[in-house]
């Protein structure tokens, strides 16, 4: 693997705004980044930095590593 390339990292950021009845710019202007910063995040094209991973994971009430894993999150059963 390339040094250049990211591994990938997943989310849940969607689902945990969700929860909040938070709307991308509600989050964003939390955590001081554009809405569409949002977006990038939960479609995977943009991995924060650490500082707004933390950012996100407070705005949000979760830890970090539920919001964010270097491995897929198992599907929640309803």
């Amino acid at each position: 693997m390339s040094r250049n390339q990211e591994d990938p990292l997943y989310n849940r950021v969607e689902e945990a705004r969700g929860l909040l009845g938070l709307s991308r710019s509600d989050l964003a202007s939390a955590v001081g980044v554009h809405y569409q910063t949002i977006g990038y995040i939960e479609r995977g094209e943009y991995n924060p930095s650490l500082a707004l991973a933390l950012k996100l994971a407070k705005a949000l009430k979760v830890e970090v590593s539920q919001i964010f894993s270097t491995k897929p999150f198992r599907k929640e059963s309803k």
